[in-house]
């Protein structure tokens, strides 16, 4: 009897022990969501948000969320601590500092995009501004904070390269991005701004009065890297090589980015 007893004992531990490697070895029916924080700057916005759309519907199980704004404000934040897993600069400075500090790996990043800088003003252009030097014209005009936003760092070497920068001193209206210079000239507060090409071409209540050439200011590129501290590391290197491709390529070129390689 006592045979039998751990006879069945024992079968009954096998089968067990079956069921078990069964289910370890049966794969996920969905993968985990993950969801990736990507600093982004702000003239970056509508083309990322349309990569966005084509990136989850490729990685259902990844969901990426944006913090757009100033490169430079971007990049103080990611260097006291906060929890992004990409950051993608509208300059190759602000981005240089991080990785300086070890805070991103120059292997885990790629200088992606370029853009042009231009002068917009609103579509009445009551002020005959029709070039750069034309600026000694406006009463006001929106460039972004130079420390922290590239368009304004941008515009001032510009600006000084015309030898007319000390001349706008009490009519330069400064702004905390891109957008925020875009939205001045829109309204009608300002009357012209400096930004960047892609951002002119999304408003339809400004025109481009004119393009500064490149060998007034420092080349403006885009890099993007992964932040080492990420909590994703294989979903963020995966969204870094989806910006990359042929898709999101076209994508940046039909919102005015250039490619630079």
């Amino acid at each position: 009897m006592k045979k039998i007893f751990f006879t069945a004992l024992l079968l009954v531990l096998v089968l067990s022990g079956c069921s078990s490697n069964d289910q370890a070895n049966k794969p996920d029916k969905k993968d985990a969501k993950v969801e990736l924080t990507i600093s982004a700057a702000a003239s970056l916005q509508d083309s990322l948000n349309d990569i966005k759309a084509s990136f989850e519907k490729a990685h259902p199980n990844v969901q990426i969320n944006y913090n757009f704004g100033a490169s430079g404000a971007l990049q103080q934040q990611i260097s006291q601590g906060a929890p992004v897993d990409l950051f993608f600069s509208a300059a190759e400075d602000k981005f240089n500092l991080l990785v300086q500090k070890g805070d991103i790996e120059q292997k885990r990043s790629v200088n992606l995009v370029g853009n042009d800088l231009v002068l917009v003003v609103p579509k009445d252009n009551r002020k005959s501004i029709n070039n750069f030097k034309d600026v000694s014209r406006a009463e006001t005009i929106s460039v972004g904070t130079p420390e922290s936003v590239p368009a304004g760092k941008y515009a001032q070497e510009t600006f000084d390269a015309l030898n007319i920068w000390n001349s706008l001193q009490g009519k330069v209206v400064y702004a905390k991005d891109v957008r925020q210079v875009l939205t001045y000239v829109e309204t009608g507060n300002v009357d012209a701004g400096v930004v960047y090409k892609t951002d002119a071409l999304t408003s339809n209540k400004v025109k481009i009065a004119a393009t500064a050439e490149d060998n007034t200011h420092t080349p403006i590129i885009y890099p993007v890297g992964v932040v080492k501290e990420t909590a994703h590391p294989k979903e963020a290197e995966l969204f870094l090589e989806y910006l990359q491709n042929q898709t999101s390529m076209d994508i940046f070129k039909k919102y005015g980015f250039k490619k630079i390689h």
